[in-house]
Protein backbone atom coordinates (compact mmCIF):
# COMPACT_ATOMS: atom_id res chain seq x y z
CA UNK A 1 0.00 0.00 0.00
CA UNK A 2 1.39 3.40 -0.95
CA UNK A 3 1.04 6.69 0.87
CA UNK A 4 -1.24 7.93 -1.89
CA UNK A 5 -3.69 5.14 -1.10
CA UNK A 6 -3.99 6.18 2.55
CA UNK A 7 -7.20 7.70 3.78
CA UNK A 8 -6.45 11.47 3.63
CA UNK A 9 -7.71 12.00 7.19
CA UNK A 10 -5.32 9.38 8.50
CA UNK A 11 -2.41 10.77 6.54
CA UNK A 12 -3.07 14.22 7.92
CA UNK A 13 -3.57 12.93 11.45
CA UNK A 14 -0.24 11.15 11.07
CA UNK A 15 1.39 14.43 10.05
CA UNK A 16 -0.26 16.37 12.87
CA UNK A 17 1.09 13.85 15.38
CA UNK A 18 4.65 14.07 14.10
CA UNK A 19 4.67 11.60 11.26
CA UNK A 20 6.53 8.33 11.10
CA UNK A 21 9.60 9.95 12.67
CA UNK A 22 7.70 10.50 15.93
CA UNK A 23 5.16 7.67 15.82
CA UNK A 24 7.83 5.14 14.71
CA UNK A 25 5.23 3.51 12.44
CA UNK A 26 2.93 4.66 9.67
CA UNK A 27 -0.70 3.72 10.35
CA UNK A 28 -2.12 2.62 7.00
CA UNK A 29 -5.70 1.88 8.01
CA UNK A 30 -7.88 2.92 10.92
CA UNK A 31 -7.20 -0.32 12.78
CA UNK A 32 -3.45 0.46 12.81
CA UNK A 33 -4.13 3.24 15.32
CA UNK A 34 -5.35 0.81 17.98
CA UNK A 35 -1.96 -0.59 19.07
CA UNK A 36 -0.45 2.91 18.95
CA UNK A 37 -3.15 4.24 21.26
CA UNK A 38 -2.96 1.21 23.55
CA UNK A 39 0.81 1.53 24.02
CA UNK A 40 0.61 5.31 24.39
CA UNK A 41 1.71 7.86 21.81
CA UNK A 42 5.15 9.39 22.18
CA UNK A 43 5.01 12.69 24.05
CA UNK A 44 6.68 14.31 21.02
CA UNK A 45 3.30 13.93 19.30
CA UNK A 46 1.98 16.70 21.54
CA UNK A 47 4.80 19.03 20.49
CA UNK A 48 4.21 18.25 16.81
CA UNK A 49 0.49 18.96 17.12
CA UNK A 50 1.12 22.23 18.97
CA UNK A 51 3.67 23.33 16.37
CA UNK A 52 1.42 22.56 13.39
CA UNK A 53 -1.83 23.93 14.83
CA UNK A 54 -0.20 26.89 16.61
CA UNK A 55 -2.40 26.43 19.65
CA UNK A 56 -0.94 26.63 23.12
CA UNK A 57 -0.31 23.70 25.40
CA UNK A 58 -2.88 25.20 27.79
CA UNK A 59 -5.51 25.27 25.00
CA UNK A 60 -4.77 21.68 24.06
CA UNK A 61 -4.80 20.51 27.67
CA UNK A 62 -8.15 22.21 28.16
CA UNK A 63 -9.59 20.77 24.94
CA UNK A 64 -8.54 17.25 25.94
CA UNK A 65 -9.44 17.61 29.63
CA UNK A 66 -5.89 16.68 30.60
CA UNK A 67 -4.36 18.83 33.37
CA UNK A 68 -1.42 20.87 32.12
CA UNK A 69 0.78 19.46 34.89
CA UNK A 70 -0.06 15.94 33.71
CA UNK A 71 0.82 16.89 30.16
CA UNK A 72 4.16 18.31 31.32
CA UNK A 73 4.82 15.12 33.30
CA UNK A 74 4.02 12.96 30.26
CA UNK A 75 6.53 14.96 28.24
CA UNK A 76 9.20 14.20 30.84
CA UNK A 77 8.19 10.53 30.92
CA UNK A 78 8.17 10.32 27.12
CA UNK A 79 4.72 8.84 26.46
CA UNK A 80 1.04 9.55 26.93
CA UNK A 81 -1.33 7.11 28.60
CA UNK A 82 -3.68 5.13 26.34
CA UNK A 83 -6.62 7.34 27.33
CA UNK A 84 -4.65 10.52 26.65
CA UNK A 85 -3.43 9.07 23.36
CA UNK A 86 -6.99 8.32 22.26
CA UNK A 87 -7.97 11.91 23.01
CA UNK A 88 -4.98 13.26 21.07
CA UNK A 89 -5.72 11.08 18.02
CA UNK A 90 -9.39 12.15 18.14
CA UNK A 91 -8.28 15.79 18.30
CA UNK A 92 -5.88 15.38 15.34
CA UNK A 93 -8.52 13.59 13.24
CA UNK A 94 -11.05 16.34 14.01
CA UNK A 95 -8.60 19.09 13.04
CA UNK A 96 -7.95 17.23 9.79
CA UNK A 97 -11.68 16.94 9.10
CA UNK A 98 -12.16 20.67 9.72
CA UNK A 99 -9.26 21.43 7.36
CA UNK A 100 -10.91 19.28 4.69
CA UNK A 101 -14.27 21.01 5.09
CA UNK A 102 -12.84 24.54 5.09
CA UNK A 103 -9.98 23.72 2.69
CA UNK A 104 -7.76 25.96 4.80
CA UNK A 105 -5.92 25.22 8.04
CA UNK A 106 -6.21 28.72 9.59
CA UNK A 107 -9.95 28.86 8.80
CA UNK A 108 -10.42 25.38 10.28
CA UNK A 109 -8.63 26.32 13.50
CA UNK A 110 -10.55 29.59 13.74
CA UNK A 111 -13.82 27.65 13.38
CA UNK A 112 -12.75 25.15 16.06
CA UNK A 113 -12.01 28.01 18.46
CA UNK A 114 -15.15 30.08 17.81
CA UNK A 115 -18.50 29.69 19.61
CA UNK A 116 -20.94 27.81 17.42
CA UNK A 117 -24.73 28.15 17.62
CA UNK A 118 -25.25 24.62 16.25
CA UNK A 119 -23.25 23.31 19.21
CA UNK A 120 -25.17 25.23 21.85
CA UNK A 121 -22.97 28.31 21.70
CA UNK A 122 -19.75 26.60 22.81
CA UNK A 123 -16.57 26.24 20.80
CA UNK A 124 -16.11 23.01 18.87
CA UNK A 125 -12.68 22.63 20.49
CA UNK A 126 -14.28 22.57 23.94
CA UNK A 127 -16.28 19.48 22.97
CA UNK A 128 -13.38 17.30 21.85
CA UNK A 129 -12.70 15.83 25.28
CA UNK A 130 -15.54 13.30 24.88
CA UNK A 131 -16.59 10.93 22.11
CA UNK A 132 -20.11 12.36 22.09
CA UNK A 133 -18.81 15.91 21.84
CA UNK A 134 -16.39 15.01 19.06
CA UNK A 135 -19.19 13.20 17.21
CA UNK A 136 -21.30 16.37 17.47
CA UNK A 137 -18.45 18.45 16.06
CA UNK A 138 -17.91 15.99 13.20
CA UNK A 139 -21.65 15.95 12.49
CA UNK A 140 -21.68 19.75 12.36
CA UNK A 141 -18.71 19.72 9.98
CA UNK A 142 -20.58 17.24 7.78
CA UNK A 143 -23.61 19.51 7.68
CA UNK A 144 -21.43 22.49 6.77
CA UNK A 145 -19.75 20.46 4.04
CA UNK A 146 -23.12 19.53 2.56
CA UNK A 147 -24.64 22.98 2.92
CA UNK A 148 -27.03 22.12 5.77
CA UNK A 149 -26.47 24.80 8.38
CA UNK A 150 -29.43 24.19 10.68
Amino acid sequence: MTIASLNPSLMSAISLLGGEAVLRVRPRVLMDWIPLVRQGLPAASVDALLRLTRITQAELANALAIPERTMARRKREGALSPEESAKLVRFARTVERAETVFDDAPAALAWLQSPNAALGGVTPMSMLDTDIGADSVLDTLGRIEHGVFA
